[in-house]
């Protein structure tokens, strides 16, 4: 029996004693001379897949790329999938009509096989629901995005029920509304940590997709007290670029290893801080 996205993530969580996502995203120009797309990506999975909870490819690196690059992702899903239990999540931001959704959905799940994928909940909810369809796999709507742009609209308030709410806390709250198979989180960025802080006490239960650790500049310790669960999981802290670019000679895989296990054990650090 298949296991849907929460039990991959959950076993790759315990098994790897970690909560590091590593961003897969393959930039020709701070790549390896020489070396191509599948190549790179697989060695920095053959360098690293015991020290991560999930990968994140990001699908503009690769379309960007035409063909080849798409027959690369295609690729590196597939090589993931075989070499265990570890979910790949598709950083795809989908938002758009319900019938052009449901085709975004199939190509993501159906085609690519990814186990979750990250949607833009602007267009409502209509444009998510094709997604959510999919139960064993993971939907992780946007909400308080780790760029430095996010405050034009997230941070807008809002009139609801009961006074006026940032949109943010707006999009978490109808999250935790749709959720009704359980395959539903959030995307909070770590470069607002009193958001994330209130984003996990509203909805303790949900995943929490954490970009921003790294070249964005967020601070881990807060991070890790603030996004994960009463459990110390379901915060998916990613790193791109500190990762995949540590090096770009021929040593580039073990380079990145060295700074996953880095981050890793920081991570983990952090976590034994917050049990004591």
């Amino acid at each position: 029996m298949s296991m849907n996205f929460i039990e991959k993530l959950t076993g790759a969580t315990r098994k790897n004693k970690s909560l590091l996502c590593i961003g897969l995203d393959p930039d020709p120009e701070l790549m390896p001379d020489s070396v191509g797309v599948l190549e790179f990506n697989q060695a920095i999975i053959d360098a690293t897949s015991d020290l991560v909870c999930a990968y994140k490819p990001n699908l503009a690196f690769y379309e960007a790329l035409g063909t080849e690059g798409l027959d690369a992702l295609k690729g590196t899903v597939d090589y993931i999938t075989g070499t265990g239990k570890i979910p790949v999540i598709a950083d795809a931001k989908r938002g758009d009509i319900g019938n052009t959704a449901k085709a975004y959905a199939r190509a993501i799940f159906s085609h690519f096989n990814f186990d979750a994928t990250t949607v833009n909940p602007y267009l409502g909810f209509d444009s998510i629901e094709p997604f959510l369809h999919y139960h064993d796999k993971g939907v992780f709507i946007l909400c308080r995005t780790s760029n430095p742009g996010a405050a034009d609209f997230q941070s807008l308030r809002c009139q609801v029920e009961g006074g006026h709410r940032p949109l943010f806390e707006v999009v978490a709250l109808r999250a935790s509304q749709w959720n009704t198979y359980g395959n539903i989180g959030l995307v909070v960025g770590a470069t607002y940590p009193e958001e994330l802080r209130l984003i996990r006490q509203s909805h303790p239960a949900l995943p929490l997709l954490i970009p921003g650790i790294g070249a964005q500049g967020g601070d881990l310790a807060l991070t890790v007290r603030y996004g994960v669960d009463a459990r110390g999981e379901k915060a998916i802290i990613n790193s791109s670029r500190q990762i995949l670019y540590a090096s770009r000679g021929k040593d580039f895989a073990a380079a990145a290893r060295q700074a996953a296990l880095t981050l890793r054990d920081e991570i983990n650090q952090q976590l034994s801080s917050l049990r004591r």
